[in-house]
């Protein structure tokens, strides 16, 4: 779905405020995707997602059966959380390392803590020790900052993140599996083969019909329903994708008929970014953090992220777009006005710092001749940046926000720079359509 006029509630309400108002708009909960609001959606496109739905249902259901069967003899703590994880799959060393005792343990702990569906949760040690019958696939993904009604609360608490791509979750432990199977090509590396079978498969699985893919699967509701770009979720899935389905290096192991459906799933993938892009009278920008499966506009996530554009996430979309070997003429256009877009939201002369002051927060500040800086988030219809709160407000100045989120987010980036030189390169292949 494509928008003519973006009239997201929240963005509405900004467009009405006062600059540099304290508090401009309060955000909204992103919604689940529900039976009721598939049966919304026209007649043709309902069969599909309501088999999707029932799909995840269904997986949602057998992975708490397959957990309930193994028995808890006794309180069996969950892994550690580590925010860090990835470091614990190396994907960097030299090829003979991988058929080491040392990188072998990692893939057996890897396969066991993977999810009846097939794919893994986050933040947890690989390193460490198998999982053993009982013990939960996740650790404690709860906020500690959260209070009634917070987006953030878990609808189950024990059962939080069982199967995701956030945190490079799911990805890192296929690209190391594949490196695994690399070092081992024989019978040794049967197990590993097989696990990296099932991996897929919850890709192929969880990828909407849309071509996006959410957060968490099967789904466990709110935001984390949603098309995820945040942390460049969809853009490392449809590059594993890409991989796979070239049959190459570390991938030349996997059977044509995967290849197959990885090269499909990228194909979707990559409809689903130039389908997303958001368009403000009539004019391609670029692309919200998240944006609802059914709606495809973009939506909230914790309190404290608007729906709104987001360029860090935007940035890696265009870079990924840039790499197409062959782009079509609407990926060519969608990454010559995203890149525009971004040059026209730069903020300059201005510095993000905390002056040497950590307990008076982070403050924007004016600074002449300070390099360039973009805004985590902008309201799509004024392209003028926004701001959140733990209390779920939405500012314009970021000075007005809680010393605690000014400290604790990243609300600058400088992502777009990368965008600017990869485009200064492929324009020459790819020049601007005369309009």
């Amino acid at each position: 779905m494509r928008l003519s006029i973006h009239a997201i509630s929240v963005m509405t309400v900004l467009m009405a405020a006062p600059a540099f108002a304290a508090v401009v708009g309060v955000n909204t909960a992103a919604q689940a995707i529900t039976a009721e609001r598939i049966a919304t959606l026209p007649p043709e496109a309902q069969p599909v997602w309501r088999a999707y739905l029932d799909r995840s249902k269904a997986q949602m259901n057998a992975d708490r059966a397959a957990l309930a069967a193994e028995g808890t003899p006794g309180d069996i703590p969950a892994v550690k959380m580590r925010s860090d994880s990835e470091k614990t799959m190396p994907l960097d060393r030299a090829p003979d390392w991988y058929a080491t005792p040392e990188a072998r343990h990692i893939a057996d702990v890897i396969i066991s803590f993977q999810t009846p569906a097939g794919g893994w949760s986050k933040n947890q040690s690989r390193d460490g020790a198998l999982r053993v019958p009982g013990q939960p696939w996740a650790g404690d993904n709860s906020s500690h900052f959260a209070a009634p009604g917070d987006f953030d609360t878990a609808r189950d608490e024990h059962w939080h993140y069982v199967g995701t791509l956030d945190n490079d979750a799911t990805i890192t432990e296929l690209q190391f599996l594949a490196r695994i199977i690399t070092a081992l090509p024989g019978d040794d590396g049967l197990p590993y083969r097989t696990a990296f079978a099932k991996g897929a498969a919850y890709l192929f699985n969880a990828q909407f019909p849309n071509g996006g893919w959410p957060q968490v699967w099967p789904l466990e509701g709110g935001y984390h329903d949603a098309i995820t770009f945040n942390d460049d979720a969809l853009v490392h899935a449809a590059e594993l994708m890409s991989d796979i389905a070239s049959g190459a290096g570390d991938y030349a192991f996997v059977p044509q008929a995967i290849r197959q459906q990885a090269a499909s799933a990228r194909d979707r993938a990559i409809a689903c970014i130039l389908t997303t892009q958001v368009r403000v009278n009539g004019h391609r920008t670029v692309w919200g953090q998240q944006h609802d499966a059914l709606t495809e506009l973009p939506v909230a996530a914790r309190n404290f992220e608007p729906d709104a554009l987001s360029s860090a996430e935007s940035a890696s979309l265009l870079v990924y777009l840039m790499q197409l070997p062959d782009p079509s003429p609407e990926a060519v256009a969608a990454v010559h006005d995203g890149v525009k877009w971004l040059h026209e939201v730069a903020l300059h002369d201005v510095a993000w710092t905390d002056g040497g002051d950590k307990a008076a927060g982070r403050k924007l500040i004016a600074s002449p001749g300070a390099p360039d800086l973009w805004a985590r988030y902008y309201v799509a219809a004024t392209g003028k940046p926004v701001f959140g709160d733990r209390d779920k407000t939405l500012h314009d100045d970021v000075n007005e926000i809680s010393v605690e989120r000014r400290n604790g987010y990243a609300w600058f980036n400088t992502a777009p720079l990368k965008v600017f030189k990869a485009y200064a390169k492929w324009r020459l292949a790819h020049p601007e359509p005369v309009q």
